[in-house]
């Protein structure tokens, strides 16, 4: 009796072991590559520490991005804001808004404007901070919001520096909007192009249904984009004017976070 129960644990367990891999085990060897918050891996570091094949390792990689769970930077593939989040708090959101609180600050007081910082978060951009005045309140926003990175200036604006895969699927990944007809992928990547040739710059002039008027700018770090800050105003709002000041106010961001790293 025992030698046969003791085959029939053993063929169980060859039967596991021959069983393939399921998604979350694939997935979990992957995150398993990242020794650390600084590891940057290319897709062939990931293919060889996973043994999964290229295409596998690509697919669920860029699975992966779109929850967050991990980027895509110049230097190569790093975790997300979730997986350093599970650490017991974000500290990369932390030292960001940390290092634009003073800005934000006098940017308002400058401009007068309603002023945002938003972070990529998935398919969304999440709002860290808003500053402003009376204004404000014609303003829909509110910290904590999430509105789609691709409908959104300072979503659009971190966007621009993204590998085109990655926005690919950031927006596959945004669930549909019976309110708003379906993102156009061409036009978008269109778009992209041209506020790359403008450093990031996007410029809204009043057009959108609330009359708004808007410039945004990426705050690029060492891995790429890592926030983005905008400033809304009515209409009327000179935005050629407005957007060096904005691109002042992120690259002082970027070189005050930078001193956190």
């Amino acid at each position: 009796m025992s030698t046969s129960g003791g085959v029939l644990e053993r063929a169980d367990r060859g039967g596991a072991e021959e069983r393939p891999p399921s998604m979350v085990e694939r997935m979990t060897t992957i995150m398993v590559a990242f020794r650390s918050s600084s590891s940057r891996l290319s897709l062939e570091d990931v293919q060889d520490a996973t043994g999964l094949p290229r295409s596998t390792a690509h697919r669920i990689l860029n699975q992966l991005i779109a929850l967050d769970w991990v980027r895509h930077t110049p230097a190569g593939y790093a975790l997300g804001s979730r997986a350093l989040g599970l650490g017991g708090g974000d500290v990369p959101e932390m030292d960001l808004r940390a290092s634009a609180a003073e800005i934000l600050r006098s940017l308002h007081l400058e401009t007068g404007l309603v002023v945002h910082l938003g972070v990529l978060e998935g398919a969304d951009v999440r709002i860290l901070d808003k500053v402003g005045g009376a204004f404000a309140a014609r303003v829909p926003t509110r910290v904590g919001i999430r509105l789609p990175a691709a409908r959104a200036l300072v979503g659009k604006a971190q966007l621009a520096f993204l590998p085109p895969e990655d926005v690919d699927a950031l927006v596959a990944l945004q669930p549909p909007d019976p309110e708003r007809p379906r993102i156009d992928l061409a036009a978008l990547h269109l778009e992209l192009v041209r506020v790359r040739a403008r450093s990031g710059v996007v410029l809204e002039r009043g057009r959108n249904h609330l009359r708004l008027g808007c410039v945004a700018a990426p705050i690029i770090g060492r891995d790429g984009p890592c926030g983005g800050i905008s400033v809304v105003g009515g209409p009327q709002i000179d935005v050629e004017t407005l957007a060096p000041k904005v691109v002042r106010a992120t690259r002082v961001v970027a070189n005050r976070l930078a001193s956190f790293r």
